[in-house]
């Protein structure tokens, strides 16, 4: 069993508050005003989990948590603050670290598929209303039914304008398909092609096993490059979810582990819940309930408590509050809120004290050896051991040269989809023209009244008939066999060694990334209807 790893020492005592690992998968929040210490909290955090064999994910939203990378060292407030809490056996550390970034800048390329997004997400995302929504989960049905894999937008686009050419052979089986909201689609999937967000669609797709290993011991802590992808509150939001309820459906159940598989941090919180309808809020508080039993502890990061809904907060044991300033009436019941969440101490006066903390310092309170909120103590966060700040960039080129997961991601993987076979049958249909045209211009050169001859057993489909996939004529249960087959060869989770040593748990090459995305495509797409879902049999119930 993993030790408790220390995270603040109490001011008036100097007494030890530390985390336990095996209540660590009771989620957690970490909240204050701007420039108060949340960010060197969460650094704190991560090297305790990475200490004990924990990795860890987290968005940078400024670019600071790079530096876990990094060897501390000649930071004089961080050398006051060890001599002022008495940390013996303090020392500097890095930490093993791999870079992503949706946008392939800052590190790996980190993808879903348009399907594995689902059309309830790819719905928030794209901004669309109640009746547009209705419509984009009619194509993604229309797709699994006629086997058409979505794996990028050009798939979107190529499905949406089939869909809308065909509008009236798919009325009655799948509803009314109107060319107004295939066009409102359309255009939300310009403005996200605008702000490059069709580098996050495509293949080779995220392997959740990559986000879960460890080096020497020492949990890999993951940090996505999230500065440019907040210029887009929604998709930022919508992406965090995305990966939490991959982790929700495709983990299995372990109960309370010694120690979680995974700490997931979510930082800006408030814009996950944020302009949310009211059937993706009450999905998102059951999977924030409910992933805990998956070894998954969830952390939110966020300046006021108030952001974060009633019945989440309440499934948040382990807490760290920052100062809060009271400017406003808001602000005023912030720090109420806030100082009715914890346990009380007699000895501290949490609402006054909220707005009296000073950088640094905070209010913390995490769950005891039978899960109860200890009570509240006034404490100073330690300091960290790695670098307080961000990496140089000859510094995040070689972090992203010798990540366990160099040459995975790098380079796209673009197989026949939807597009392909869509616009391949539109270029079978002008090629048989062209054929038919020739035929009949030959057959009037020899025609005493030039009439033009017409071609006999042509397959292709006529404008305006539904378009079925091409497939090949297997035996029964090949597709199935096939996908069990293929999967089989790529989901080894053997501990092999790194070449930076280590254990990893699922090392892949780029073309073995892209066979398990063909494999999972298969056995979903084709095999069987794919689980559209964002949060599996939680969406599950309403295909």
């Amino acid at each position: 069993m993993a030790n408790p790893f220390l995270v603040a020492k109490t001011i008036d005592t100097n007494a030890d508050v530390s985390i336990l690992p095996k209540l660590a998968n009771r989620h957690g929040l970490i909240t204050g005003a701007t420039g108060t210490g949340k960010t060197v909290s969460l650094q704190v955090l991560a090297e305790g989990f990475s200490r004990i064999g924990v990795p860890t994910f987290m968005a940078d939203v400024k670019g600071d948590l790079t530096g876990l990378s990094q060897a501390g060292g000649g930071n004089k407030r961080v050398e006051d603050r060890v001599a002022q809490l008495k940390l013996t056996g303090f020392t500097n550390e890095l930490f093993p670290v791999t870079c992503w970034d949706v946008f392939g800048e800052q590190g790996h390329p980190l993808r879903a598929t348009v399907s594995e997004m689902g059309p309830l997400l790819l719905s928030r995302i794209l901004n669309l209303n109640e009746t547009q929504s209705g419509v984009l989960t009619a194509v993604f049905k229309i797709a699994d039914d006629k086997g058409l894999l979505l794996l990028d937008l050009k798939d979107l686009r190529a499905i949406l304008v089939h869909a809308g050419e065909n509008a009236k052979e798919y009325q009655l089986a799948y509803g009314n398909i109107s060319g107004a909201s295939i066009g409102a689609i359309q255009r939300g999937i310009l403005t996200i092609e605008s702000q490059g967000g069709e580098k996050f669609f495509g293949e080779p797709a995220l392997n959740l096993a990559d986000l879960m290993q460890t080096v020497d011991g020492k949990g890999v802590v993951n940090i996505l490059a999230a500065d440019k992808l907040l210029s887009n509150p929604r998709i930022y939001a919508t992406f965090l979810l995305w990966l939490l309820s991959e982790l929700f459906e495709s983990l299995p159940e372990v109960g309370d582990p010694d120690k979680p598989k995974l700490a997931f941090f979510f930082d800006e919180a408030h814009l996950l819940f944020s302009e949310a309808p009211p059937e993706l809020r009450s999905r998102i508080e059951q999977v924030v309930r409910l992933v805990r039993s998956k070894g998954v502890g969830v952390y939110f990061v966020t300046q006021n408590p108030l952001d974060v809904p009633d019945v989440v907060l309440g499934q948040l044991g382990n807490r760290i509050q920052h100062a809060l300033r009271a400017y406003t009436p808001r602000d005023a019941e912030a720090v109420k809120t806030a100082a009715m969440t914890f346990r009380p101490n007699p000895k501290i006066d949490t609402e006054k004290a909220i707005t009296e903390l000073a950088t640094g310092e905070a209010l913390v309170s995490f769950l005891d050896e039978k899960g109860r909120p200890n009570p509240v103590e006034r404490a100073w966060i330690i300091p960290p051991s790695s670098r307080i700040g961000p990496v140089t960039a000859p510094e995040r080129a070689e972090l992203v040269k010798t990540s366990l997961v160099a040459g995975v991601y790098d380079k796209t993987v673009d197989r026949e989809s939807a597009y392909e076979i869509l616009t391949g049958r539109v270029s079978a249909r002008i090629d048989s023209a062209s054929s038919s045209s020739a035929s009949s211009t030959s057959s009037e050169s020899g025609s005493a009244h030039g009439e033009p001859t017409s071609v006999r057993g042509e397959s292709t489909p006529v404008r305006g008939e539904p378009v079925e996939p091409q497939t090949a004529k297997e035996e029964p249960g090949f597709l199935s066999k096939a996908s069990d087959m293929i999967g089989g060869i790529f989901t080894d989770d053997t501990p092999k060694t790194g070449p930076r040593g280590g254990t990893i748990r699922t090392r892949q090459s780029a073309g073995e990334a892209a066979m398990k995305s063909a494999a999972r495509a298969i056995g979903s797409e084709v095999g069987r209807r794919v689980i559209r879902g964002v949060l599996g049999s939680i969406f599950g119930g309403k295909r």
